[in-house]
């Protein structure tokens, strides 16, 4: 199973067609000691798990990349050309073989109704944009508990709700603002799942 023989460095895949948003999250994900893998777009995360059907060059490529598979994590945008995040995520649920990777949203948009329907879907969390290292943080702690949980067969609780429950108690005025923000200032301590409960539902 791929969260299996957990390591001490977790494999991220990240999914979004913005250069800019991808570097982030890549560089995010690396301060925190993760490996990651960024694709464009939802069909070539397909392609990458090997989930896109017969056709293609898939199988090669899945041969070529076996030895790094083991996704720990997936994270993708929401909005994409194409396949969007919240399809990549069905396609995900709907597989035997990686329906266990957890699955996190992102979106610079603060849409209630989508952010619930991720979640019934199966999505761990929904995270506001810009990603912020305290969020990357705590995904790795999340991913971390998850895979102890496997390891020692122990599924009592549901580990969608950590995030959502597990939130700091120090008061926040961050704010969505556009993903092209100065990759230095992003060290900033308040997890976007706080930032997106204080935000005013959008009318």
């Amino acid at each position: 199973m791929a969260l299996g023989g957990f390591s001490s460095e977790l494999h991220v895949l990240a999914v979004d067609d913005s250069f800019v948003d991808r570097k982030v999250i890549e560089r995010l994900l690396k301060i925190s000691a993760c490996k990651v893998t960024t694709v464009e777009s939802g069909a070539r995360a397909l392609q990458y798990l090997g989930l896109d059907g017969p056709n293609g060059s898939s199988s090669a490529l899945t041969i070529l990349d076996k030895q790094d598979l083991k996704v720990n994590l997936i994270v993708t945008d929401y909005s994409m050309p194409g396949l969007t995040g919240y399809e990549l995520l069905k396609k995900i649920k709907e597989s035997s073989a990686f329906r266990e990777i957890p699955v996190v949203i992102m979106s610079s948009e603060n849409i209630q109704p989508r952010i619930e329907q991720c979640m019934i879907e199966g999505a761990e969390d929904f995270l506001l944009k810009p990603v912020k290292l305290a969020d990357v943080k705590r995904l790795k702690e999340l991913i971390m508990r998850v895979g102890e949980a496997k390891e020692g067969l122990t599924k009592s609780s549901s580990p969608k709700r950590i995030l959502q429950n597990d939130i700091d108690s120090s008061p926040s005025s961050s704010s969505s603002s556009s993903s092209s923000q100065d990759v230095s200032s992003l060290d900033d301590d308040t997890p976007s799942s706080k930032r997106m409960k204080l935000e005013p539902k959008s009318s």
